[in-house]
């Protein structure tokens, strides 16, 4: 995705910091958190002799000090917590503390019902980045896309806070507003954006059987029944063609993940047994894992004859459509199938989200969100940082959404765009051009009859 460049008043900096002031306290804080730990883990009776260490001697005389001499009152739980967080945040975007009543919030929130702006985000120099949106969210129908960044939620700037106070933040009951200010590259001025938060609805697969005997697999997000559902819609696809399909398209674009078995179980239904999906690999030995396909370990147990009844899907040619909005498991599905040469991915390079987070929970009820590992695709590709190349770079041409403006209103302009460049009707034939324009989100939609070309050239597999 690309950065957003400029001054950093955009993003909301205070004035009256410097870079080396913020450097400096980010440093302090960093090391504070050290010095806590390090003694809370050593306990009282090796405590001295941990303080001995010439670094932690330096912060304990650092920390006296801030007591003694900071001008204002010192919060002294509050001055803990600050510490730990500038320590967890320094390590990487995807890190963060979470204090007892967002960690206990959180909790809650797994099991509650909230409204949501539908929307993957990440911490990025002092604002949230959008890595994706879910196809029909809030966020969708806005017109916010992958690389924006927000940088306050109605007055609030979100510089100072963690990723999951602005997600707190930005939820809310149903059918309530908020404004979003949203920096985006190639504009003059920030943008602010009115969204009315939704129940965010978890339907994962959408599909559509084409004329020309080809189907069309669509995975938004990554979820305990999308293995499953997926089977379930190629079956379905299978009976009403009569007989074996002549290929799949897998489009995992603007695809935002989600959980990692999901998508080892995807992997799955189109690789042997035991082909290698992902490996992690950690400082840890505890947070490394290699993981195979597998039918019983992984696949609904529902479900048991999808696989028999589609004995092909191993041979079938496929195609794989990813852009930036693909992250973290629709990653690994892409990586995983291009590896073994089972699949060619189109589109354009994916966002590169590739770490393992885990909650470790705290003796206070607070948490730590800490990043323990990397994925790695099977040939040994790092995902973290640099995403997935497809093997046939398909650019969709960009039609600008207007905030506020509902997308019936901006057809004609992004009908008149798409013709200029590739019209899916001047690719496909007008039936099936139709089936796939019918499934929402894939107007105005190049990529999509490029990528349904590239799938009818390729060959069928031999059987190892």
């Amino acid at each position: 995705m690309n950065a957003v460049t400029g001054s950093s008043n955009n993003l909301g900096r205070s004035a009256s910091g410097s870079h080396l002031g913020e450097y400096l306290r980010r440093a302090f804080r960093a090391a504070l958190g050290a010095l806590v730990i390090a003694v809370t883990c050593a306990g009282p009776a090796v405590a001295d002799g941990v303080v001995q260490d010439a670094t932690l001697r330096a912060l304990a005389e650092a920390i006296e000090q801030v007591k003694a001499r900071y001008a204002g009152a010192v919060d002294e739980q509050k001055l803990v917590a600050d510490a730990i967080r500038g320590m967890v945040q320094g390590l990487d975007p995807y890190s963060d503390y979470l204090e007892p009543d967002t960690y206990r919030e959180l909790k809650q929130d797994n099991g509650g019902r909230f409204g949501g702006l539908g929307m993957e985000v990440r911490m990025d120099a002092g604002a949230v980045r959008v890595v994706s949106t879910f196809e029909g969210s809030p966020a969708f129908q806005a017109g916010l896309r992958p690389g924006d960044l927000i940088t306050r939620l109605n007055e609030v700037s979100v510089e100072g806070l963690t990723l999951d106070q602005a997600i707190q933040r930005a939820r809310g009951e149903p059918d309530t507003s908020i404004a979003l200010t949203v920096v985006r590259k190639g504009d003059a001025e920030p943008r602010v954006v009115t969204l009315q938060r939704a129940i965010i609805h978890s339907r994962s697969v959408k599909s559509a059987l084409l004329v020309s005997g080809y189907g069309y697999i669509k995975v938004t997000h990554f979820n305990q029944r999308t293995a499953d559902s997926m089977l379930t819609a190629l079956a379905e696809m299978a009976r009403q063609n009569g007989g074996a399909l002549k290929g799949i398209l897998l489009d995992l674009r603007d695809n935002p993940g989600g959980l990692l078995k999901s998508a080892v179980a995807v992997s799955s239904v189109f690789l042997p047994d035991d082909s290698l999906v992902v490996y992690t690999e950690s400082a840890t030995a505890q947070s490394r894992m290699r993981l195979q396909a597998s039918e019983e370990q992984y696949l609904h147990s529902s479900r048991p004859d999808n696989l028999k009844q589609l004995p092909d899907l191993k041979t079938l040619p496929l195609v794989v459509l990813v852009n930036s909005g693909s992250a973290s498991a629709a990653e690994i599905v892409a990586g995983a199938l291009q590896d073994h040469r089972r699949a060619t991915v189109a589109g354009t390079q994916t966002f590169g989200k590739g770490s393992v987070q885990v909650l470790v929970p705290l003796a206070d009820g607070a948490a730590l969100k800490l990043t323990t590992a990397y994925y790695f695709t099977p040939d040994g590709r790092r995902i973290q940082g640099k995403g997935v190349m497809p093997d046939k770079v398909i650019e969709q041409p960009a039609v600008e959404v207007v905030a506020g403006v509902k997308p019936a209103a901006l057809e004609a302009k992004a009908v008149k765009a798409v013709d200029a460049a590739c019209a899916m009707a001047e690719l496909l034939d007008a039936q099936d051009a139709a089936l796939l324009l019918a499934i929402p989100g894939n107007s105005d939609d190049c990529q999509l009859g490029r990528a349904m070309e590239v799938l009818r050239h390729l060959p069928v597999l031999a059987r190892s």
